[in-house]
């Protein structure tokens, strides 16, 4: 099959060539119509564009980097998903870098993405990362950043995230309503942005319902291999055990519900359980788990639109503002009502 090119799609659609090519790019120069007949006829077609050729226009190199903690992670798997459609279509390449939770490895991905000359910076921050200053000098170089879902607030930049206070208080109402009244949080570093979003999520719901803040339900992680087991252990063994628990991850969430489950402790009928971020199967556990649905891909694409209107416009580009992406709740079977 041939591959189609902008000529192509300008003389189907009796545009010209630069239009088309304006389109392509998402240019604010062109109406939403003409820009919508041409982005679903080039999808249809199944055009893509060469970024060698483009490159070659000018200094640009038509790559960006992408540094995430980790890409086994299965929000940070579908963020990238959303970021490289985006690119994809609008002519660039996508590097994308891991940091395993290092901040020392964050530095290096950052050093690495300049070695190879990226247009632009999108980053979710390690759960190391205190010190930002790696990224401020690049700020100060007038290099492109968009931070997403783990973001500094130290950083003049646009960023993305989740609706983390909402879907962390509609997690816990949603808990409340069931019947629960000792609501364990199980999460991950207490410096981590989206944790503090979460917990204050929380701690607005038990206020909001009447019932008392009590830090001795609240477990900090730290990534470490079947931590949530020993978080478990600990809380069942309180005086006042917890009745249900709400994980700020899926991967706190699989190991709250191994811990419970080897422990023949019935879910929801004695403890219910809740979890962040959806993964692809949590209907398909046993029982299926209810979790605060995180739009991962959205989020990507929303940051490299942005990421990309930061390099094509330059000066032009809308101003740096957080972008809040709603969450939703999903019920299933872990957090039926008590009396059911």
């Amino acid at each position: 099959m041939d591959t189609v090119t902008i000529k192509d799609i300008a003389r189907a659609l009796n545009l010209s060539t630069s239009t088309v090519s304006r389109a392509l790019r998402g240019s604010y120069e062109i109406n939403p119509e003409t820009k919508r007949l041409v982005l679903e006829y080039a999808e249809r077609l199944n055009y893509r564009p060469n970024p060698i050729a483009l490159s070659l226009k000018g200094s640009s190199s038509r790559a960006i980097a992408v540094i995430v903690p980790q890409i086994a992670n299965y929000f940070f798997s579908q963020a990238i998903n959303g970021i490289e459609a985006i690119a994809y279509n609008r002519g660039y390449h996508v590097i994308i870098f891991q940091t395993h939770e290092s901040y020392e490895r964050e530095v290096a991905n950052v050093q690495q993405a300049l070695s190879r000359k990226v247009d632009g910076l999108l980053i979710s921050l390690s759960s190391e990362t205190s010190d930002v200053e790696h990224l401020r000098e690049l700020l100060d170089r007038n290099m492109p950043i968009v931070q997403f879902d783990r973001v500094s607030t130290e950083l003049n930049t646009t960023k993305v995230v989740a609706d983390n206070f909402a879907g962390a208080f509609a997690a816990t109402e949603h808990l409340i309503k069931a019947g629960r009244r000792r609501i364990a949080h199980l999460t991950i570093p207490p410096w981590i942005s989206i944790t503090q979003e979460r917990l204050a999520g929380y701690r607005a719901a038990l206020e909001q319902y009447g019932l008392e803040y009590d830090e001795s339900l609240v477990r900090y992680g730290t990534f470490g291999p079947d931590e949530a087991t020993t978080m478990v252990d600990d809380l069942l063994a309180q005086a006042s055990p917890p009745d249900a628990f709400f994980t700020a991850s899926d991967r706190l969430a699989l190991g709250a519900l191994a811990a419970l489950q080897r422990r023949k402790i019935a879910i929801p009928q004695d403890v219910s359980l809740i979890g962040f971020t959806n993964l692809n199967v949590a209907d398909l556990l046993s029982p299926s788990l209810s979790t605060v649905v995180q739009p991962a891909q959205e989020i990507g694409q929303i940051a490299a639109e942005r990421l990309i209107e930061l390099i094509e416009r330059k000066q032009k580009a809308a101003p740096p503002t957080t972008i809040i992406v709603p969450s939703h709740l999903s019920v299933r079977e872990s957090t039926r009502r008590a009396e059911e």
